[in-house]
């Protein structure tokens, strides 16, 4: 399977394309991926300083056999849920780093409200994608909301597990493990 090619750079500006229960998706540089035809796994997240944490994710993700559209959270949505330090790296920066990964076929923004985190709103966001499956990583704390609304969309829904003591937070505290 080819991968579209999704750029995104800081100075091409997302073009907002489709919105659903305050939340709005754009493709970075306006550019939207053939996975995005429905049927590929959809996540979504910050991923503001990637790791292996990440990358072992979208990877076994991908591995299961459908292409791979990562939504990467805004700049606002980001600070609001992170704090204002946050995030170190510009949203479409992220979407740009993701977007170079084997892993991943295609990336988009989601914009809106930070306070905006329920799975009815994400599931009008993600609907026109018709994705075949969304996928988090174990503990999320979200996971009953993206189990319900996995089920609405009417895609599989794949809960893969975290590699542990991996996360941002530890990267900037100096916590990670040896």
């Amino acid at each position: 399977m080819s991968r579209s090619a999704s750029s995104a750079s800081s100075s091409s500006p997302a073009a907002p394309v489709g919105h659903g229960g305050g939340l709005i998706l754009s493709w970075p540089g306006g550019t939207v991926p053939e996975a995005a035809r429905g049927g590929a796994a959809v996540v979504t997240g910050v991923f503001d300083l990637l790791h292996v944490g990440h990358v072992r994710f979208l990877t076994e993700v991908r591995e299961r056999g459908l292409p791979l559209l990562v939504g990467v959270e805004d700049d606002r949505r980001t600070r609001g849920w992170k704090g204002p330090e946050r995030p170190f790296q510009p949203e479409a920066e992220r979407a740009e780093i993701l977007q170079a990964l084997r892993a991943v076929d295609g990336t988009f923004l989601v914009h809106g409200d930070p306070s905006v985190t329920d799975w009815t709103a994400y599931a009008a966001l993600l609907a026109p994608l018709a994705p075949g499956a969304m996928a988090w990583t174990a503990h999320d704390p979200y996971t009953a909301q993206k189990r319900r609304a996995a089920a609405e969309l009417g895609a599989r829904a794949w809960e893969i597990g975290e590699t542990p003591g991996r996360s941002t937070t530890r990267i900037v505290s100096g916590r990670m493990p040896g």
